[in-house]
């Protein structure tokens, strides 16, 4: 079984329900807003089902960018995960954004990390493919 684990850090200027909306519009699972202390805050969901990323799935087909996607899940693909990172803002406004570094994301990304075994993977690859 996979597992789906979102992560989005609230900065101090950021406005957490914003953060959340971010990552309610590429997660379809609960999300929880964790104090961190420090006035440090992040935005997360856990699940068990890829189903959860049906929204993800969603606006890579509206906007016609999924052979990009399924290239990005190879690239950073490794034996037991997959790592995205997203643009927060882009996802904020309902726009997929794939981006390579934290760095391209001026207020952080939005982190997806997806679990499994090798064959869950490749089913997770085929699921953003159809």
């Amino acid at each position: 079984m996979v597992r789906i684990i979102v992560e989005a850090e609230v900065r101090p200027t950021e406005d957490a329900e914003k953060v959340k909306k971010a990552v309610k519009n590429i997660f379809a699972g609960d999300i929880i807003i964790q104090e961190l202390g420090n006035k440090y805050r992040v935005v997360k969901g856990v699940s068990p089902t890829i189903e959860s990323l049906k929204p993800l799935k969603n606006l890579a087909k509206t906007q016609q960018v999924e052979p990009a996607l399924k290239n990005y899940l190879i690239k950073y693909r490794t034996t037991t995960s997959i790592t995205l990172l997203l643009h927060k803002q882009a996802a904020y406004a309902g726009k997929l954004s794939l981006i390579d570094s934290e760095k391209e994301s001026p207020l952080g990304p939005v982190k997806i990390i997806i679990e499994g075994d090798e064959n869950e993977l490749e089913e997770v690859v085929k699921y953003f493919s159809t």
